[in-house]
């Protein structure tokens, strides 16, 4: 089997993770019980998992002139990531992920700092290698203009896409048609498409699994009971092993279920990355069943 080859065009973050036994009300103060800075971003999360599934990935997107921007970028380096499309901003600051975990779940904040200066210009200037790609992946972090034009240039190419929008943000009904796939959670179904679900909707619901249609049907594939840390990444694991699954010509429910598995293998370590699996992982994993 090929190597696939993954662009993900998105956001870098360095997460700040907050680890709480109760979450403040306005004007309340309380006891943390630990703090870590942790690499993250959607879209360096989604390469992350690509790339420990097998993937060879490149990531586009944008760090500031700060010490965040090193630290991400010696680290994607470190996760076999080709990271020559990351561009270094000036006097802008690197993005930035506020998290607070709290009774198996999580509230973030997001700053979106250089990631807001990945231009419809710059995708431009690089799209010889998003266009020499098996699969392209985008999420909602960077600027509306970049990812519908992310879109439009796929599409007139052929090259197949998945759009995880999240966080949730309206795009064109002719912009979504561009999309290959596209990847919401239940809310994000809810809050853009209401109860409509058609051949394109990948719907993540957490523990309860995925839904999607095929053949005119919708098909559903059972969630895993698994330890749960951490959720943070689980989205995001998901969207890049169902990417890896697809490129390598996996049908749609053989890939669905290997990104369930990668999923729920994920939630088991603190940080959106911690728990990304491996290839072996995950194979193994659903030998087990």
């Amino acid at each position: 089997m090929n190597q696939p080859k993954i662009t993900v065009i998105g956001s870098i973050n360095m997460d700040l993770v907050t680890e709480t036994d109760m979450v403040p009300v306005q004007g309340e103060t309380v006891r943390g019980t630990n703090f870590q800075t942790i690499p993250g971003g959607k879209g360096a999360n989604q390469a992350v998992a690509a790339a420990r599934l097998g993937a060879e990935v490149t990531m586009v997107g944008c760090v500031g002139d700060d010490q965040f921007g090193d630290v991400l970028m010696d680290h994607l380096r470190k996760e076999n990531i080709q990271v020559d499309h990351i561009d270094h901003v000036r006097e802008i600051p690197t993005g930035l992920a506020n998290i607070i975990l709290s009774e198996q779940d999580n509230r973030i904040i997001i700053i979106a700092g250089a990631n807001g200066k990945v231009t419809k210009d710059y995708i431009e200037q690089i799209k010889a290698t998003i266009l020499d790609s098996d699969y392209v992946l985008l999420q909602f972090e960077i600027p509306k203009e970049t990812i519908a034009y992310s879109m439009a240039l796929c599409h007139k190419h052929g090259v197949p896409v998945i759009v995880n929008p999240a966080p949730a943000m309206e795009l064109d009904q002719a912009t979504w048609e561009k999309a290959t796939y596209i990847t919401p959670n239940e809310t994000e179904r809810q809050q853009l498409f209401g109860n409509q679900h058609n051949e394109k909707l990948v719907i993540t619901k957490g523990k309860q699994g995925v839904s999607f249609m095929e053949a005119g049907k919708e098909q559903e594939v059972a969630g895993h009971a698994v330890d749960v840390v951490d959720t943070t990444g689980a989205g995001d694991t998901f969207n890049g092993a169902l990417a890896v699954a697809l490129a390598e010509g996996q049908a749609l429910t053989k890939a669905v279920k290997f990104a369930n598995a990668a999923a729920a293998l994920s939630v088991g370590k603190i940080g959106a990355q911690g728990g990304m699996p491996t290839r072996e992982q995950v194979e193994q994993f659903l030998e087990k069943g």
